[in-house]
């Protein structure tokens, strides 16, 4: 049986500044575009939440929302060096630490023998030295496996601490929403929905080949799951290729013009992607994919060291013209990266 801690830092680059500048602590920031050119918020802090400002929100709609933001441009080698701090104190307690972003990460603490091996107050100790030593909080959850670890670390944020030990998990997963499990994003949710499946539990009533009719080979991990399975090690080192972000369609898409409106919101959540893993100066080319009514596909692009928003337009509509007519099922935008050996590969598949 693992012990397994998944650290998330609270609104990470917000709370870097409010650490450096005390001003900031009671007034809504965020950490994005400016007020005159178009923008994505990177994170944001609380008060700012308080008016429904989220990460990976267009700048221009969070001003709408909450007029008196304060923007912030960021300054990423400031952040690298607090995660970079972030990051040694886990080596303190084991070398079995998977990075996930600048902001979170998977600790394996099955072997420590600190605190008597007990996992809570490992995490407990964790989370009270990063305090400590760099001013920033974090939350914490500690679980058997990596799916129930991270599911942890949301149920008391910000500066929690949740812990489900093993004799707590099959409770714990039947009353959780499927909504929970990674990769059930908005239109799986609503097909599972239509099954009648909401809870975890509801897994457990559907004939495995119905399941497998509806997901393919994604019933596999929602039947784990579901059951809070989960029996993927923490990873030290991975190969980081690519960062995508990807929509399918409940209804097939018949006009390019309403590629170009999916294309922004794709563009918004890619962004915020590529900046949480630290990969802004990594890009080499930017590229698009389309998947037609008939489930043929097609990938276009270009060499490019930077995220291009007039760029992806022209390939998306290159990418179009190549289906002579067919209507369009999925729309995914990529970035490719420098460097592949020394990067952790990080796919979001926005479905």
């Amino acid at each position: 049986m693992r012990k397994i801690i998944h650290i998330d830092m609270d609104c990470f680059f917000a709370a870097v500044e409010m650490r450096d500048n005390p001003a900031y602590r009671t007034v809504p920031i965020a950490i994005g575009g400016s007020r005159t050119e178009r923008g994505v918020i990177s994170t944001c802090n609380y008060p700012a939440r308080a008016f429904g400002v989220r990460s990976a929100m267009p700048t221009a709609q969070a001003l709408k929302l909450c007029p008196q933001l304060i923007l912030i441009a960021g300054q990423m080698e400031k952040y690298k060096a607090a995660s970079t701090a972030i990051q040694a104190i886990f080596h303190r307690y084991t070398s079995l630490v998977e990075p996930l972003s600048l902001d979170e990460a998977y600790l394996d603490v099955s072997d420590c023998a600190l605190f008597s091996g007990s996992a809570t107050l490992i995490a407990e100790d964790i989370r009270r030295t990063i305090y400590a030593e760099t001013g920033l909080t974090a939350s914490a959850g500690v679980a058997p496996n990596k799916f129930l670890a991270k599911i942890a670390s949301d149920e008391n944020k910000p500066n929690g601490l949740f812990v489900l030990p093993p004799d707590k998990v099959a409770a714990f997963v039947e009353k959780l929403p499927l909504r929970k499990i990674s990769g059930v994003g908005q239109k799986t949710s609503e097909r599972l929905a239509k099954l009648g499946l909401h809870l975890c539990r509801d897994i457990k009533s559907v004939e495995l080949q119905l399941l497998i009719r509806e997901f393919g080979s994604y019933a596999e991990v929602l039947i784990e799951r579901s059951q809070g399975i989960d029996n993927r090690p923490v990873e030290t080192e991975r190969e980081r290729k690519s960062i995508a972000v990807e929509h399918t369609f409940s209804t097939d898409l018949k006009l390019l013009s309403q590629g170009q409106q999916w294309l922004q919101q794709l563009y918004t959540k890619l962004h915020h992607r590529v900046q949480r893993c630290e990969a802004t100066d990594q890009i080499q080319k930017i590229g698009i994919k389309l998947k037609f009514q008939d489930f043929h596909q097609t990938t276009i692009e270009r060499q490019h060291h930077e995220l291009n928003f007039p760029m992806l337009e022209q390939l998306l509509d290159q990418a179009w013209q190549r289906g002579e007519g067919k209507a369009v099922r999925l729309v995914g935008i990529h970035v490719g990266l420098k460097n592949p050996q020394q990067q952790a590969q990080l796919g979001f598949s926005w479905d």
